[in-house]
């Protein structure tokens, strides 16, 4: 009777049925952590069951149902030195490990990400978004990260992982040439190229990343403003468009004495104006002058490239020397904005640099 009371405190099912959403590992408990021999073992799907044994990993277990003896623990017995069926409870250690994926993680630059655009220079950058996160190895998983951990959750890895994917983030978006105004149309293939360069490392921890997602890349807050101007000026066409634009946004501000004022100066503004044109009281409306002549169109800038470096930009009127002088031929290649690509000059509005001056000589004996 006494046998039998005893062999009772032995564990003969061992299973775990997760009601939580953070937890990755969870320690099997019981007392002296004594298992029947034959006991049974239960896994489900989206979990795996990991034995060590003396503080050594022993056997790792997928989906299934398992009555553990000695077939069953090929490690375990060779750690044991059995080398037959065994009759008395065993002592190992049993954790759980969730393979299923932990959804929404975030990830965001604590501080920005310094690099040279384009388009304005050197820069300043922060990005945020989301991944996903999977153990794909519950063994190295064990090893590298949990340890004796009896219920290790995602908060304890999450950390580790941003760390990795700022340090990865920062190093494509500073290296990857594309203008910050443009990086929301390639949010896509620069998360791949992050999830490519991140792959590696998280590996040696046992996980992987199914999903890793970039949702903003934003300017610096004071950078964003003069943006913002910029494009308030576009839209408004022409300087004195723009003033009138800030006037009748200022109108559009409800009360305070200085909108009054303002909306009375403007008013005469427009009177006045009104009256000028209208010429005396009962004569006929004057003729508006002529518009000014419009300016003359700026020397276009061009660049020139030899032996494979770049000079310039040099105004038109000094390449029209340059090519009197010899300094420049018909086949060089130049460049000014708005072309497609390098072109012999002969081949662009410079040729009619060339007209006056005589080509090449032909070779000896020709």
């Amino acid at each position: 009777m006494v046998f039998d009371f005893l062999k009772g405190e032995f564990i003969d099912v061992i299973s775990w049925l997760d009601d939580t959403r953070d937890t990755m590992v969870w320690r099997f408990d019981r007392h002296g952590q004594a298992i029947k021999y034959g006991a049974k073992l239960t896994v489900r799907e989206g979990q795996s069951a990991v034995f060590i044994h003396e503080g050594q990993l022993a056997d790792v277990f997928g989906p299934g149902l398992y009555m553990l003896e000695t077939n069953n623990l090929p490690i375990l017995t060779t750690l044991q030195h059995w080398d037959h069926g065994f009759q008395s409870p065993f002592k190992s250690e049993v954790y759980f490990v969730n393979t299923t994926r932990f959804n929404d993680l975030k990830w965001g630059t604590k501080n920005p990400i310094m690099l040279r655009d384009p388009e304005f220079g050197p820069l300043r950058l922060r990005a945020f978004g989301t991944y996903s996160m999977r153990v794909s190895d519950p063994g190295k998983f064990m090893l590298e990260i949990v340890g004796t951990d009896g219920e290790f959750t995602s908060d304890e890895i999450s950390n580790q992982i941003r760390n990795v994917i700022l340090q990865e983030a920062s190093r494509v978006l500073a290296s990857s040439g594309i203008p910050a105004l443009d990086m929301a149309a390639n949010t896509q293939d620069l998360g791949k190229l992050i999830l490519d360069r991140i792959a590696p490392q998280i590996a040696d921890y046992g996980l992987t990343l199914p999903e890793f997602y970039i949702e903003n890349i934003s300017l610096p807050e004071e950078v964003e403003k003069v943006l913002d101007k910029r494009t308030s000026t576009g839209i408004a066409g022409d300087l004195s468009k723009y003033t009138q634009f800030n006037a009748a946004e200022a109108l559009s501000q409800p009360g305070g004495a200085a909108g009054s004022a303002m909306a009375t100066g403007l008013g005469a503004a427009i009177g006045m104006g009104m009256a000028q044109q209208a010429g005396p009281w009962g004569a006929a409306p004057a003729h508006a002058a002529p518009p000014p002549p419009p300016p003359p169109a700026a020397d276009p800038a061009w660049h020139i490239a030899e032996n494979g470096a770049t000079k310039g930009p040099f105004p038109q009127s000094q390449l029209a020397a340059m090519a009197t002088a010899g300094q420049i031929t018909r086949s060089t290649m130049v460049w000014t904005a708005g072309q497609d690509g390098w072109k012999p000059a002969a081949e662009t509005a410079l040729a009619a640099l060339f007209r006056d001056v005589p080509p090449p000589p032909p070779p000896p004996g020709a």
